[in-house]
């Protein structure tokens, strides 16, 4: 899980509750989320006097953990924290192997959302609901967020904690600070999951998850765990990766409402768009009360109004041709657990379906593949020398992209929906 944390806020709940802890579903959907969630005493000057150390068999490797260690130690980790973290660790190049050959692929979006909510998700979802009804309904009353969105983010995240990851975190952590694209903050990662053991929450045997540092039910990554991570069953700990759920599903839900959960709003709901409708008007910073896109003829699927559930834009996640969604501000909040509007989709569609939803009742280009990386910049790049500029090229199709595509697409008398297609990029050519 990618999770951005800006500040240390610790909620601790006041229940004392255990759950029943969720069995491995019979069919297990693998996790879905890719990153991308969340204190110690000073030291003295003694333990700051630190010798070279033969931590494992890779030489510069070493000369690296000699370094970070006195930079650890500045920062309030104590000798012992340290070196029990790192008793057994090596240099991991199946991390790195991971780390620099992701795939160059990106799925459209319905490819995406035939595994994220797929039957076998939902049924699971919904059985892992039945059995930790009574812990979610507690949760949900004391953080204001639905239980379903709080197991929809489970059941992407780690299968309903049947798919944890068995990577040793302080490895994986030190594999990438010192040798991975992303140093530093790989670095602030690691020093925080080593402050997480100075606390005592876990141990380091114990601190396994993803081979990007993610842990737990509901993965997250050590600063976010620093910041956000709930004690709920009272024992002192805040365990995210024990079998019991609980702590993990109440961080899950005091994050979402740190960042702005609000009670009976939905994240998004499909609509119809009248014929005719200005494909420029579905920007994400055009927000209206949903009785006033009502009068531009904007409905939901029922052919009624959607109820003024508060201000809302249009979101056409795969073009004119694809399902139309009106979001509110509960879908940028999930958004704070992972950006890519692919998985906050996922998260809010499954939830919806464990709820006894129906599918999408609009269709999907299916005929479209989603663009390589490279097919990527080279749409960026075309656009920019057409006099559309994407305000710099960089692979990811954000707002300024979409907003290049909608200026290319008006001047050219296409349909403004600013969808960055393989026809687009073959046109530009």
């Amino acid at each position: 899980m990618r999770l951005s944390v800006l500040a240390l806020c610790v909620f601790v709940a006041p229940c004392v509750v255990q759950a029943t802890p969720a069995p491995v579903p019979a069919a297990i959907d693998l996790p879905l989320a890719t990153l991308p969630m969340h204190l110690g005493q000073n030291n003295n000057h003694n333990e700051a006097q630190i010798v070279q150390a033969q931590y494992t068999d890779h030489v510069r490797f070493n000369r690296w953990i000699s370094s970070f260690r006195r930079r650890a130690l500045g920062q309030g980790i104590s000798a012992r924290t340290f070196d029990q973290a790192f008793r057994g660790i090596d240099y991991n190049s199946d991390v790195i192997e991971r780390d620099r050959n992701q795939s160059e692929f990106v799925k459209p979006i319905w490819e995406y959302l035939d595994t994220a909510v797929s039957d076998s998700r939902i049924r699971n979802g919904r059985q892992a609901l039945r059995q930790n009804r009574r812990l979610l309904d507690q949760i949900e009353a004391r953080y204001g967020v639905d239980k379903e969105i709080v197991v929809a983010v489970w059941g992407l995240e780690s299968a309903y904690g049947a798919v944890r990851g068995d990577t040793h975190i302080i490895e994986a952590l030190a594999t990438l600070a010192y040798d991975g694209r992303r140093g530093s903050f790989f670095e602030s990662q690691l020093i925080a999951a080593l402050k997480i053991l100075q606390n005592g929450d876990t141990t380091p045997a114990n601190m396994r998850g993803s081979w990007a540092g993610a842990m737990g039910h509901t993965q997250f990554i050590p600063t976010s765990y620093l910041a956000y991570a709930v004690d709920w069953t009272g024992d002192g700990r805040r365990d995210i990766w024990d079998d019991d759920p609980a702590d993990a599903l109440a961080s899950t839900a005091a994050y979402l409402s740190r960042f702005g959960w609000v009670p009976n709003q939905p994240w998004g709901v499909e609509v119809q768009l009248p014929d005719g409708f200005d494909y420029t008007l579905a920007n994400r910073s055009n927000r209206r009360m949903p009785s006033q896109w009502a009068q531009i003829g904007i409905t939901g699927m029922d052919g009624r109004p959607v109820p003024d559930h508060g201000t809302a834009s249009i979101l056409l996640p795969a073009g004119s041709d694809g399902v139309a969604m009106m979001i509110f501000k509960n879908f940028s909040v999930i958004e704070r657990y992972n950006t890519a509007d692919a998985y906050v989709i996922g998260v809010g569609h499954l939830a919806d379906r464990i709820g006894g939803a129906d599918d999408f009742q609009s269709g999907w280009p299916r005929g479209d593949r989603g663009l390589r990386s490279a097919e990527r910049i080279e749409l960026q790049q075309l656009l920019t020398n057409a006099g559309f500029s994407t305000q710099g090229v960089d692979g990811k199709i954000g707002p300024n992209t979409i907003n290049a595509i909608r200026r290319y697409q008006q001047a050219n008398g296409l349909t403004p929906d600013g969808y960055a297609s393989l026809r687009l990029l073959e046109r530009l050519r």
